[in-house]
């Protein structure tokens, strides 16, 4: 466990000066809106240090001081354990459809009005990243992205190729022949394979098409998407799939 990178690492992206504006650092800030989230009984999924685990949670109350957070026991014992061990949590939830993330270490198995809970210090970092302003990458060469959209009228799939991807949406490139796509057209059941992170099913709106020019000289058309009620589990997948990426990138260009 102590060889296991904590989750603050994932910060190093937002630290950058495009993402300094939605990080809060102020104890009183961060205090507020952990207090919304306790208010709101938000949800939140706290991943287990480094690693793919995780458990559902949520913030029971901020203490008087503002130094100390609660938060609820999820219902396996054994992971309440291992979370308990680990480097740290990654929380991550919304609030009126903000995006919230924030990080904690040093977390413990106590109890709360008499009911088990994690105490853990409150995170000196918290960050409030608003739905049309989540980070956009570019999709890695290497390993391309694609995602299959249902044709309509067909029991077959179109693979169009992922340019860039958020926790917002993503932007594809497919052959005029293959699909007619609508510009504010939903498209249910799509299907997007994330290496090392599995399938994301989700439904897409198309929000902007225009027409492109391959290298080879063939018209294509770029379509802009929405993501339209990306589950939790599967919105966080993409911003830690992003994430990674991302740092993979830093450590090539080093």
């Amino acid at each position: 466990m102590a060889d296991t990178p904590r989750p603050s690492a994932r910060f190093e992206l937002l630290q950058a000066d495009d993402f300094a504006q939605y990080l809060l650092r102020e104890r009183r800030e961060i205090a507020f809106v952990l207090k919304q989230l306790a208010a709101r009984r938000c949800m939140i999924t706290a991943y287990l240090g480094d690693s793919q685990r995780f458990i559902m949670t949520s913030v029971l109350a901020v203490s008087d001081d503002e130094r100390r957070i609660y938060l609820d026991v999820g219902n396996d014992e054994a992971l309440n354990h291992q979370a308990a061990q680990a480097g740290g949590l990654l929380c991550v939830t919304q609030l009126d459809k903000v995006k919230v993330q924030f990080s904690v270490t040093g977390q413990k198995l106590d109890r709360y009005e008499r009911f088990p809970a994690f105490l853990a210090p409150t995170p000196e970092v918290l960050l409030r990243l608003q739905r049309r302003e989540y980070y956009r990458m570019t999709a890695p060469v290497a390993h391309s992205l694609v995602c299959r959209i249902p044709a309509p009228g067909a029991a077959s799939r179109v693979e169009a190729r992922v340019v860039d991807i958020s926790g917002g949406g993503v932007a594809v490139i497919v052959p005029p022949a293959d699909m007619n796509l609508t510009a504010d057209q939903k498209y249910a059941d799509c299907r997007l394979d994330l290496p090392d992170f599995g399938p994301i099913t989700a439904t897409l709106r198309v929000r902007n098409i225009f027409r492109i020019v391959n290298r080879n000289g063939g018209d294509m058309l770029r379509a802009g998407c929405q993501f339209e009620e990306l589950p939790p589990p599967m919105a966080n997948a993409i911003q830690r799939y992003i994430l990674r990426m991302e740092r993979d990138r830093k450590v090539r260009d080093e």
